[in-house]
């Protein structure tokens, strides 16, 4: 078997100190890691044989082709090209920086880093943009929650409100619940002490600006930290407590790079295993309908916000369950203006079922009033399909209109027209025929003018492939691709062969092949050895910056007489380096499957004839380079028109490449048919 770790020749070991986190505690971590489980919390992941497989969460898609494999411990995300390592996936999904992501990791799964202490001013201004929000919002919650819990003013005010609400303290720390203290600049004096930046505090939307006056913006608010769904603080919700109505009731964080407000569910972070332990997902409206839902032990619940329904809230629900239920109270004004948001649920191709609680009562009422029981019996038995609720709701504004019934009708039609799959639209198009008294046809005739019409406009809009070039613009790039098609061709095809060396060398590099020379006894060496032998001996080079460095890797670990196993390289924090070597690992193929037909590039039983196979592609690679080199003579004869001895010179030249290429077209040609 393949090594997964270093192989050492003579014990040596190879250190490269990555952001400040040893070689060895980076190799903990990565151990310790679960990449099924770390995804698992983002998407919905199923078996598939021995990987696992969801929707894509870097995409929209309908049909799975994210691929997680727990035995190489990678992820592989075919609609978007996407790959790597449990690293990888929380740098493009939660965009960490690379010791962030191991630093999280670390925390996930207990791993201890030496030198995990928080950043000091300065080390806090080397950091880019995103990462100092996200410690100025983690400082924030730490001093809301303990203004809470430590003054006078905090246990009085904010303490008492919450538990007034009925919440217990468990509760309270789970959420990190806190308050602002009502002093004008409390927070934003105690940020500048930490050396926070004042343009980072404004543009975060702790503070606010005001004639040279800087004051605190959630000042005399308890406080909700609305959380990423890693559990990283985006930004925050605050209540005032006075009975002002001339003060608006909830102030929110504006819009940052860290946070927008119509990508996020409020609670997720901690609603997001009960969704998919239970299948399903509760959605109602305010921050306390969420905490008092979880505490009533209904902890598969979320919060838009107050926001209406987005169609990106909606998918990232659907990433861990096709099931939600919206959670009404009797504002009928609110439930009409939120009918868009079920059709954005039905568009997705999700089963979305409504629960109307008793007039006077919502989610945080209903659930203090009954116990866990009863509170999940009621949403059980009062579940409905929308097209009973919202025949319901519309029908009581004008239930003896024909023409209001009509119009009710078409509107429920248009909303099972979304519904993406056609089996689920053939069910419901029976029962509002049936529930309307109406033929089942016409139902499906008005449903088929609305799709039609739906796909007529998509089919309008200009896709860019069909937007026209110009007549003067097609001519000028048909000459520059007559003059330069054949260079391309060549450089494509040496990017190629460069690529099936680095792929011999990640897959197979530390293994050893026995080398039969006539007249010679047989050697040992490993694949990497040789192919670095053979590539240096007549001083070539890469020309593809990735593959370029991946090869002085290995370089620089056969200069210290340690072969790099694959392990090495996906613990590196070039991410481009780590997504080529698990696309190596992900594909149950040899990648250089298809180029056996098209470049000739054998891969026939190639873990049984390794030698050969590291020899054709050596080959290969090096009649490329003297292809190009040939290729530029030939340029230089007609660029320069040389005479005499240059002439002389230049022809010699050819005919000995030439000769070169010939030599190794016969050896390819015995490797190939042997």
């Amino acid at each position: 078997m393949m090594p997964t770790e270093k192989t050492n020749k003579k014990k040596t070991t190879v250190t490269r100190i990555v952001s400040k986190i040893p070689p060895h505690i980076i190799d903990e971590i990565m151990q310790a890691s679960r990449i099924e489980e770390v995804i698992g919390d983002y998407v919905q992941l199923k078996r598939a044989g021995s990987n696992l497989k969801g929707l894509s969460p870097f995409t929209d898609e309908k049909t799975p082709s994210f691929v997680v494999s727990p035995a190489k411990q990678i992820f592989k995300c075919f609609s978007t090209g996407k790959g790597g390592t449990v690293v990888s996936f929380l740098m493009e999904k939660e965009h960490f920086s690379y010791p962030e992501a191991l630093r999280w990791l670390a925390d996930r799964y207990g791993v201890q880093i030496p030198e995990a202490a928080q950043p000091t001013a300065e080390e806090l201004a080397e950091l880019n943009e995103r990462e100092s929000f996200y410690i100025i919002n983690e400082f924030a919650k730490n001093t809301f929650a303990q203004n809470m819990h430590e003054t006078e003013e905090g246990k009085a005010i904010g303490l008492s409100y919450f538990e007034e609400r009925g919440f217990r303290p468990d509760i309270i720390e789970r959420f990190q619940l806190g308050y602002c203290l009502n002093k004008g600049d409390d927070f934003t004096k105690k940020a500048l002490e930490k050396g926070y930046k004042l343009d980072y505090l404004e543009r975060v939307g702790l503070v606010k600006t005001k004639e040279d006056r800087s004051f605190d913006f959630f000042r005399g608010r308890v406080i909700f930290p609305i959380h990423s769904v890693s559990g990283r603080v985006l930004g925050f919700g605050g209540r005032t407590l006075m009975a002002d109505k001339k003060i608006a009731k909830y102030f929110n964080s504006p819009e940052s790079v860290i946070y927008n407000k119509s990508e996020i569910l409020y609670g997720l972070y901690f609603a997001k295993g009960d969704i998919v332990k239970y299948d399903e997902c509760l959605l109602c409206e305010g921050y306390t309908d969420v905490i008092s839902m979880h505490q009533a032990g209904m902890q598969h619940t979320v919060s838009s916000s107050g926001t209406s329904l987005t169609k990106e809230q909606v998918k990232l629900v659907k990433r861990y369950t096709k099931n939600l239920t919206i959670l009404y109270d009797g504002d009928a004004a609110g439930i009409k203006a939120s009918f868009r948001g079920i059709d954005l649920i039905l568009e997705e191709g999700m089963n979305v079922k409504v629960v109307l609680f008793p007039d006077g009562e919502d989610p945080d009422s209903f659930s203090k009033s009954k116990s866990s029981t009863e509170l999940e019996e009621y949403i059980k038995e009062h579940k409905q399909d929308f097209i009973t609720f919202k025949a319901s709701i519309l029908l009581a504004d004008g239930i003896n209109d024909p023409i209001r019934k009509s119009e009710l009708i078409k509107e429920i039609v248009h909303s099972v027209s979304l519904i993406p799959d056609q089996i689920t639209r053939s069910v419901y198009i029976q029962e509002i025929a049936r529930q309307f008294e109406i033929s089942e046809s016409i139902v499906n005739n008005e449903l088929m003018r609305l799709r039609k019409s739906t796909m007529a406009k998509q089919l309008q809009e200009p896709m860019l492939n069909d937007i026209p070039v110009p007549m003067e613009s097609e001519h000028l790039l048909e000459g520059a691709q007559i003059g330069s098609i054949q260079q391309g061709e060549q450089k494509k095809t040496s990017i190629l062969h460069e690529q099936e060396l680095i792929r011999l060398m990640v897959k197979y590099g530390t293994r050893e092949v026995c080398i039969k020379e006539v007249g010679s006894e047989d050697k040992t060496t490993s694949v990497i050895e040789l192919i670095i032998q053979e590539v240096e001996s007549d001083e070539l080079r890469f020309e593809d910056p990735k593959l370029k460095e991946i090869y002085g890797i290995f370089m620089d670990g056969v200069a210290d007489d340690t072969l790099l196993a694959t392990s090495y390289l996906k613990r590196l924090e070039n991410q481009d380096i780590v997504a080529f070597v698990s696309d190596i690992e992900s594909d149950e193929q040899e990648l250089s499957h298809n180029w056996a037909t098209k470049y000739n590039i054998y891969t026939k039983s190639e873990v049984d004839n390794l030698y050969e196979a590291v020899m054709n592609a050596i080959y290969h690679f090096k009649l490329t380079k003297i292809e190009e080199h040939i290729q530029q003579l030939q340029q230089e004869l007609k660029d320069k028109n040389p005479q005499g001895e240059d002439l002389m010179l230049l022809l010699s030249e050819q005919m000995v490449y030439a000769k070169v290429r010939k030599e190794f077209s016969e050896k390819l040609g015995r490797i190939i048919t042997r």
